[in-house]
C-alpha cells in the first residue's frame, strides 16, 4: 500500500549520479526515515513529498522504496544553511554557508537566483565565484522544473533523468514538438510508450511523426525476431494494424524515411524488401568483403602437401578420410572458405589437422566463436587459445552506462593474424560479421566452421545459411559420420531429423529417451525424479552442475518460471544457513544454479 509522507532531507548517504538512484534520511515528525529510489539532485536541507511503499530490508531494516517524489528548496534559515553546506553546490562549504545566511538570511536563495553577484559581499567570495554559484543554483534549479514538468507525461523518475541528460533544458520542448523522438533516442522507452504520452498530449493518430516512428517500431521488430527486411507488403498491413491510418499515409512515412536514408529498399525477385538502414549496409559490406578476400591470389599449395598431411595424420594418430582431406586443402588454397556438417562429422578433428599443418609452416592463426561457453569448448578440443570473437575485436562502449559498443579493431587497426578461423557461425548476425570482415585486410584468411542445420543467431541474419546458399565461397560440407559419435542416439537422431525421419527413442542404455506424462503435475515429478534419482547415476553426473533443463515457454505451468521454482525447492530447498533475496517475486538462495543472459 502506497504512503505519502513530507519532510526534509536530512542525510544522502548515497547518491548514484548517472541514473539518480538515491539512499537518504528524512525527517517527518521528528522521526527519522530511511528512503531508497530514484530521486535524482536531492540535496540535505530540501523539503520533499515522498510517495512509496513500506519494505523491510534484511540489514538496514524499515525503509521506504520511492515510486515518485517532488521536492521545494527550504524555507528556513536553518534549511538554507544546511541546503548550502551540503555541498551540493561547489566552492561552498558548512562555514562559508553559515557566513551567506548570516548576510542575507531568508532572501538567501531569491538572490542566489536573480542576483547572485551580490554573494561577493560576503567574505571569501570572489565575483567570478559568486557567478558560479548562481549559475550551479540555475542548472539544479533546471533540473528540478525538468523532472516535475516530465512526471505530468507520467514518465518516470529514472527515465526523466535519461531524457534531461539528452536534451537538456529543452526537454519538455522536445517532447511537446515529437515525443516519437524518444523512442529513437531513450534506450528503454520505446514506440508504443512515446505514443500513450503523445495521446496526453493531444497529438492525432494521423501525425505523420507518430507513422515514421510506429514503421521504424515494426522493422526493429523484425529485426528482433532475426530479419534483416520486411516484405513491403507485410510491413503495410503490420503498419495499419498498429497505427489504424490510412496505407496513403504510410506510404509517404516510407519516402520520408527512404529520402533520409533511415531505410532502404530494394526489389529482389519481384519482392519488394524495406530494410533499416544499417541492416542493408551491413549485408552489402559483407558480400563485398568476402568477395575482396577471395579474389586475392593466394600461393599455390606446396607439392608435398600429401606428405605433411601424412606426416600430421602420423604425429596425431589420426586417419582423415577423403572430405577432411578436401577441407584442409580448401582453406589453404583460398582466402575465404566454409567447413560445414553434423554433429559428429569429424569438424573438430578436421580443424586439429589443419592447426597442426599451419603450426608446421609457421603461419599466424587466430581461433573465435560467438559465445563464452563455445570458445572455452574450442580452446579445450584443440589446445589452443580460443576467444570470443566481441574480445578478438576489443569491445568496448561509447558510454559505460549505455548499450552502445564499438570495436577497437577494424580496418584501421586489423587483427594481427595470418588466418583467422571461427567456429558456430551459424550463431553469427550480420551486426557481428561486418565486424569480422571490418578487421581483416586483403592477404588475411578467413575460416568458417559450423552447422547450418543448426539455429540461426538471435539477431538478425541467417549468415552462414545466405553466404552457403550464394555458391560464391568454397566449401566443404562433412557427411561422414564417425564411430564413436554413431553410437550416440542424438548424434544419430539430430541427422534423422535432418533428413525428415523419425527419431529412434528409449533404446538401452541409450542417451536420447522420451517419456510420456498426460499432466503438468506428473511432468513436475518425473522430472524431480530424473535429477535426483536417475540421471546422476548416469555416469555419476552432478545435480547441479551436469544437467541443464530446457523448456520451450516462459509462462504457464510447464514453463521456465514455474519449473524454476520446483526444481529449486527440490535440490536447493531453504535452510537456515542459506541467505535469500526476493526480486520480482522470485527467491534467489545461496546454492541456487544461476545463468547469464546478458554481457
Amino acid at each position: 500500500m502506497e504512503v505519502e509522507i513530507n519532510g526534509i532531507i536530512e542525510n544522502v548517504v548515497f547518491q548514484n549520479e548517472e541514473n539518480g538512484y538515491t539512499v537518504c534520511t528524512i525527517t517527518h515528525e521528528k522521526e527519522t526515515i530511511s528512503c531508497v529510489g530514484v530521486m535524482p539532485g536531492i540535496q540535505p536541507g530540501e523539503e520533499v513529498e515522498i510517495v512509496g511503499i513500506w519494505t523491510t530490508h534484511n540489514l538496514y531494516g524499515k525503509q521506504i522504496k520511492v515510486n515518485s517524489y517532488s521536492k521545494s528548496l527550504p524555507k528556513t534559515v536553518q534549511g538554507i544553511e544546511k541546503y548550502l553546506g551540503s555541498g551540493s553546490i561547489k566552492g561552498i562549504g558548512e562555514k562559508l554557508a553559515n557566513r551567506i545566511v548570516k548576510q542575507f538570511g531568508l532572501d538567501t536563495l531569491k538572490i542566489i537566483e536573480t542576483e547572485p553577484i551580490r554573494l561577493a559581499q560576503v567574505t571569501g567570495i570572489s565575483k567570478n565565484k559568486a557567478i558560479s554559484i548562481g549559475q550551479q543554483f540555475h542548472d539544479q534549479y533546471e533540473l528540478r522544473a525538468a523532472m516535475l514538468a516530465l512526471q505530468e507525461f507520467g514518465i518516470t523518475t529514472t527515465y526523466a533523468v535519461k531524457i534531461y541528460e539528452r536534451y537538456g533544458s529543452e526537454c519538455v520542448e522536445v517532447i511537446k514538438n515529437n515525443p516519437y523522438k524518444l523512442a529513437d533516442d531513450i534506450i528503454g522507452i520505446g514506440f508504443k510508450r512515446a505514443d500513450e504520452i503523445a495521446k496526453q498530449i493531444g497529438i492525432e493518430k494521423n501525425d505523420i511523426n507518430r507513422i515514421r516512428a510506429g514503421t521504424i517500431y515494426i522493422l526493429n521488430d523484425f529485426a528482433t525476431s532475426g530479419h534483416t527486411y520486411c516484405p513491403k507488403d507485410t510491413l503495410l498491413t503490420e503498419c495499419r494494424k498498429l497505427l489504424e491510418v490510412p496505407p496513403e499515409l504510410i506510404e509517404h512515412a516510407l519516402l520520408d524515411l527512404n529520402i533520409e536514408k533511415r531505410i532502404t529498399i530494394k526489389s529482389y525477385d519481384g519482392q519488394v524488401a524495406v530494410f533499416l538502414k544499417n541492416y542493408y549496409r551491413y549485408e552489402e559490406n559483407i558480400a563485398y568483403r568476402l568477395i575482396q578476400l577471395l579474389s586475392i591470389k593466394q600461393s599455390p599449395i606446396k607439392k608435398d602437401f600429401e606428405m605433411q598431411l601424412a606426416q600430421t595424420e602420423a604425429d596425431l594418430k589420426i586417419n582423415l578420410v577423403d572430405e577432411q582431406k578436401e577441407a584442409i586443402r580448401c582453406v589453404l588454397e583460398h582466402g575465404v572458405s566454409i567447413i560445414t556438417g553434423g554433429p559428429g562429422t569429424g569438424k573438430t578433428t578436421t580443424i586439429n589437422a589443419l592447426l597442426d599443418m599451419l603450426k608446421k609452416q609457421r603461419i599466424e592463426f587466430m581461433l573465435g566463436a560467438p559465445t563464452g561457453r563455445a570458445a572455452k569448448r574450442m580452446s579445450e578440443t584443440t589446445g589452443e587459445l580460443a576467444q570470443t570473437i566481441h574480445r578478438l575485436l576489443e569491445i568496448n562502449f561509447v558510454n559505460e552506462g549505455q548499450n552502445r559498443q564499438y570495436f577497437n579493431r577494424d580496418k584501421d587497426n586489423p587483427l594481427e593474424t595470418d588466418i583467422l578461423i571461427l567456429d558456430e557461425v551459424s550463431m553469427i548476425d550480420v551486426n557481428l560479421m561486418n565486424a569480422i570482415l571490418n578487421a581483416l585486410v586483403e592477404g588475411q584468411k578467413i575460416v568458417l566452421i559450423g552447422d547450418v542445420d543448426q539455429l540461426p543467431s538471435v539477431g538478425p541474419g541467417n549468415v552462414l545459411k545466405d553466404i552457403i546458399s550464394s555458391g560464391r565461397i568454397p566449401i566443404v560440407k562433412l557427411t561422414q559420420i564417425f564411430r564413436q559419435a554413431s553410437q550416440s542416439a542424438i548424434i544419430r537422431n539430430a541427422h534423422k531429423i535432418n533428413k525428415g525421419e523419425y527419431p529412434i527413442s528409449n533404446e538401452i542404455d541409450s542417451d536420447f529417451f522420451f517419456l510420456r506424462r498426460p499432466y503438468a503435475d506428473d511432468v513436475k515429478e518425473g522430472l524431480v525424479h530424473l535429477i535426483k534419482e536417475r540421471l546422476p547415476k548416469y555416469k555419476s553426473l552432478d545435480i547441479i552442475r551436469d544437467i541443464q533443463v530446457l523448456a520451450p515457454m516462459r509462462k504457464g505451468a510447464l514453463g521456465i518460471a514455474e519449473l524454476n521454482k520446483e526444481l529449486q525447492q527440490a535440490l536447493n530447498p531453504p535452510a537456515k544457513n542459506k541467505p535469500e533475496h526476493e526480486y520480482r517475486q522470485n527467491i534467489f538462495r545461496k546454492g541456487d544454479k544461476v545463468m547469464q543472459i546478458k554481457n
